[in-house]
């Protein structure tokens, strides 16, 4: 099979984000002709059909999704060469060896009790790296499929759960974090509160110690994020069952109860890819998660 060259893995990507081929022509400064032709080309070389084409514009088939995928994670290798080679050079010297753009995708408790103290101290190391953080939510894919997506080298994600690291990425767990019963402090009958939730807290490893307990209702109030959750709960307004990294900014509002040794427990990790785990500046953010963590 003939090899895609550089920019035609450009147009595959610019395609894909911005759903037509006029407008990927607009971004990249082709004309639309162009976009097509090289489109044509690529579906030719790989052997299928990368883009259903209509009236709407251009989406990827499941072909395109993984091609433009793999497209990202090779771009990203391209962009980050010069920075590998400087850090070699460096580093052979004495010098500091991290530099560069770092993208990072994680959800929000993570985000912030995790990553922001191992990025203060990664740049205060290394202050030629440049972070890129997006903050998503862990539904669906989550963070994980941000970096099977080629859009980020680094998430931070629940592992074991339903869905699962993506085939053919690297993973590692930083955090094993049980679950608890938050409620008002002082209530008498926390448990007769209204149950309060959020789309996240819905992963594998709470669905079935969640059926087996007969004392948690149905959720009555559906929140946007752990946040809100623990503000609600903090004003009286319910209880909830949350994980221990939601837990790190309750204020004496609330009371924690643990839920016994067979209360449900999510790991939190780093996911990457393997091309990823070789770049100097992923692999110097994944030693101060794990020096977070100990």
């Amino acid at each position: 099979m003939a090899e895609l060259a550089p920019h035609e893995l450009r147009i595959l990507v610019a395609v894909a984000e911005t759903g037509a081929f006029s407008a990927a022509a607009v971004r990249l400064g082709l004309t639309q002709s162009a976009v097509s032709h090289s489109v044509r080309g690529s579906e030719a070389k790989v052997g299928a059909v990368l883009f259903e084409r209509g009236r709407g514009g251009a989406s990827p088939t499941p072909a395109g999704e993984r091609a433009v995928a793999v497209a990202r994670r090779i771009l990203r290798l391209y962009e980050v060469l010069g920075a590998e080679a400087r850090g070699a050079g460096r580093a052979t010297a004495g010098g500091d060896a991290v530099e560069g753009p770092l993208r990072i995708a994680a959800f929000r408790s993570a985000a912030l009790h995790l990553l922001s103290p191992a990025l203060e101290r990664l740049t205060a190391r290394h202050p030629g790296v440049r972070p890129e953080v997006r903050v998503v939510r862990e539904i669906g894919s989550g963070a994980a499929g941000e970096v099977a997506a080629g859009r980020a080298d680094l998430g931070i994600a629940t592992l074991g759960g339903s869905q699962g690291v993506p085939p053919g990425l690297l993973s590692g767990v930083l955090v094993e974090e049980a679950y608890a019963l938050v409620h008002p402090v002082g209530h008498p009958d926390p448990k007769g509160l209204p149950l309060m939730d959020w789309d996240e807290n819905c992963g594998s490893y709470t669905r079935a110690w969640w059926r087996a307990q007969d004392w948690i209702p149905r959720a009555t109030v559906k929140a946007e994020d752990d946040a809100m959750v623990l503000t609600m709960v903090s004003r009286g307004l319910g209880m909830a069952i949350m994980p221990e990294l939601s837990l790190r900014g309750a204020t004496e509002a609330v009371d924690v109860t643990g839920l016994g040794p067979q209360g449900p427990v999510r790991s939190v990790g780093y996911v990457t890819t393997p091309e990823s785990a070789g770049i100097l500046a992923v692999r110097a953010l994944i030693r101060e998660l794990r020096s977070e963590t100990r």
